[in-house]
């Protein structure tokens, strides 16, 4: 399967815990679950023209859910922590 750069990256993850290690040089992205790891090193650098170090990448279980009588999960879905060289930032997510 051929993924463009657009299709790995699919949005990223800003919450408190990912803010902070974002000061360590550390982004987290929600990722295409076919993706590998050279797929989203080279769609990162790609995109944001930065040098990318390290990719760790999960899945992550959907969560059992229900509504009244009837019983679901979440979607599963998969995520990707990206270190960037030292001194590396991408603009975009500054000031978030």
């Amino acid at each position: 399967m051929n993924l463009t750069a657009r299709d790995v990256i699919i949005a990223p993850i800003v919450t408190e815990k990912t803010n902070e290690a974002m000061g360590r040089g550390a982004y987290t992205f929600r990722v295409h679950p076919d993706a590998t790891k050279a797929d989203i090193h080279n769609a990162i650098e790609g995109i944001f023209s930065v040098r990318v170090v390290k990719v760790n990448t999960m899945n992550v279980t959907g969560k059992p859910r229900r509504l009244g009588l009837r019983k679901g999960r979440t979607r599963h879905w998969k995520k990707a922590i990206v270190t960037l060289a030292p001194g590396q930032k991408i603009a975009f997510f500054e000031g978030v």
